[in-house]
């Protein structure tokens, strides 16, 4: 499932900057201790959904790093807004603000708190195909909450993300089940996932392990004022394995319903394309109240 980029601009030190530019310095904390954590929004079909919730996330992932935030959610909602609208009206784009430190503090490995830097990345990245999207199950767990920051969106996290992904890749899969330590589903490498069954969708309960994404608890508010039963729980691979549909929900394809899972063909069930479209009529709603 390769999905096509295109242009990218660059927000840093007060300006705006065609291209992947260069932010971050040999000697800067981030560069060896991995002091970074970032967001992504959507903006699709004219609309960015919940940008103000992904703005305000980034604070909440720095303050959990130990790193003061240089500005508030609402400033990053302008700056986003502003570079958004350097694009074409109907670009689709990925919206990545991030911040980072610089320096260290007294011991060398924590990071400074007054030394955070800010950028905003905006590129082009299409939307991916809902066809054929597959899992696997890998072999790799999730840390708990007491072994990492697993409560910011932290680049540091994503080393163990990208394993889950490569594994799958490998074994030619889009993605994989992880597991938490006591053996059950937390999400996958890159998304919150949900299966359905008779009727109801369930989704792994958050222990702490994974990030509760905001795309994923839209879509269970979502689902439920459409009178569907959701419940989170503490699901197994072979819940997933038994089950009628399964979706996966996050930033790059905000709902993506999953055809296959190992050597079952699972198809695009009801219920994953009425999450779907659930939500495109939230997203493109919302857009229109605002502009009233």
């Amino acid at each position: 499932m390769a999905i096509g980029k295109g242009r990218v601009i660059t927000w840093f030190e007060g300006d705006w900057h065609e291209g992947n530019i260069p932010v971050i310095r040999a000697a800067d904390h981030v560069a060896w201790l991995g002091s970074q954590v970032f967001d992504g929004a959507r903006k699709f079909q004219g609309v960015m959904p919940d940008l103000d919730l992904h703005c305000a996330r980034l604070i909440r992932s720095a303050q959990a790093l130990d790193m003061e935030p240089v500005t508030t959610g609402p400033e990053i909602e302008a700056i986003v807004r502003e570079g958004v609208s350097r694009f074409p009206s109907d670009a689709t784009l990925y919206i990545r603000p991030m911040m980072w430190s610089c320096d260290s503090g007294p011991g060398l490995i924590e990071p400074n708190p007054f030394s955070t830097a800010f950028s905003v990345c905006i590129e082009e990245l299409a939307m991916p195909s809902i066809e054929g999207f597959s899992l696997t199950v890998a072999p790799y767990t999730r840390p708990r909450q007491d072994m990492a920051l697993t409560e910011a969106k932290a680049g540091s996290l994503y080393a163990n993300n990208a394993r889950i992904m490569s594994y799958a890749r490998a074994r030619g899969f889009s993605n994989a089940l992880s597991l938490d330590i006591d053996g059950n589903v937390a999400e996958t490498a890159s998304t919150n996932v949900f299966l359905a069954r008779d009727g109801a969708v369930l989704t792994p309960v958050p222990t702490g392990c994974f990030l509760n994404g905001l795309t994923r608890q839209r879509v269970i508010g979502l689902l439920r004022e459409d009178g569907v039963e959701v419940v989170e729980a503490s699901l197994t691979a072979d819940d997933f394995r038994q089950a009628d549909e399964i979706f996966a929900t996050g930033n790059i394809a905000k709902v993506m319903p999953v055809s296959k899972l190992e050597d079952r063909e699972l198809g695009i069930g009801p219920l994953s394309l009425r999450a779907r479209e659930l939500y495109w009529d939230f997203a493109l709603s919302a857009a229109q109240a605002s502009a009233a």
